[in-house]
């Protein structure tokens, strides 16, 4: 019903950059949080950085001054900025949103997406 689609990720060097974007779609109401969280090998999935649909930031400290996040609600989609990036920031990068379904509902529902692979190397 909902899908959250990844894209931008790829092969950098250090201190390149990278845009991820995260599009939404499907039966949307209105999207609250959205996310970024990565895994990396052998490693736990951590987030990255947070949204609210008010434009409320939080970043974890690896990434803070290094990577934005940001929205744009008409298009209900997500982006990561990353810049300076690092060899340790290789990892899975994923997706995920908080969505109402109907207007006056108590309940959200979390999706998240497939993920897309940001490596940085020489």
């Amino acid at each position: 019903q909902v899908q959250l689609v990844e894209s931008g990720g790829g092969l950098v060097q250090p201190g390149g950059s990278l845009r991820l974007s995260c599009a939404a779609s499907g039966s949307i109401f209105k999207i609250y949080n959205m996310g970024w969280y990565r895994q990396a090998p052998g490693l736990q999935r951590e987030l990255v950085a947070t949204i609210t649909s008010g434009g409320s930031t939080n970043y974890a400290d690896p990434v803070k001054g290094r990577f934005t996040i940001s929205r744009d609600g008409a298009k209900n989609t997500a982006y990561l900025q990353m810049n300076s990036l690092k060899p340790e920031d290789t990892a899975v990068y994923y997706c995920n949103a908080d969505i109402g379904p109907t207007y006056g509902s108590s309940v959200l529902n979390r999706y998240w997406g497939q993920g897309t692979q940001v490596t940085v190397s020489s």
